[in-house]
């Protein structure tokens, strides 16, 4: 691996790591939060754009694919893109639903116990949704 190679693999996670630590930074010092919210989408945003531009960094994971035999450098890059984002935006909505499922289920158990059983299915229910893009991303690297 060239040392140009480990400088493109290197620079998005320090990217990442440093505007993690500057928004946290500026939160606690009591700077808005949907100003670090901006910035932290920002920031994922330019290494998104960054690895698409730079298949070697978003590639760098299947090693030599000549010797494999296997998919090209540019295709192994979005096939691991692609697993990740299924992976991660599956992951975000099945948060955003139990965010929203378990306050509304502990409510209606608080209210009548009985409702226990059925209230806690929606909450079940949402935790598959980041199951199934788990499993999308299982088929997009083994397929």
């Amino acid at each position: 691996m060239t040392l140009f190679n480990a400088l493109l693999l290197t620079l998005p996670v320090i990217f990442l790591i440093l505007s993690v630590v500057i928004a946290t930074k500026s939160f606690q010092k009591g700077k808005n939060a949907k100003r670090s919210l901006l910035l932290q989408l920002t920031s994922f945003g330019a290494v998104a754009a960054f690895c698409l531009v730079c298949p070697v960094v978003a590639g760098a994971v299947g090693g030599a694919p000549a010797d494999t035999g296997s998919l090209e450098p540019v295709a192994k890059g979005l096939q691991y893109l692609g697993a990740g984002l299924s992976t991660g935006i599956a992951c975000i909505g099945g948060g955003i639903a139990v965010g929203h499922g378990a306050p509304a289920a502990i409510g209606a158990a608080a209210e009548d116990p009985k409702n226990f059983g059925k209230a806690i299915i929606f909450v079940a229910l949402g935790e598959g949704i980041a199951l199934y893009g788990m499993l999308i991303s299982i088929l997009i690297l083994n397929g």
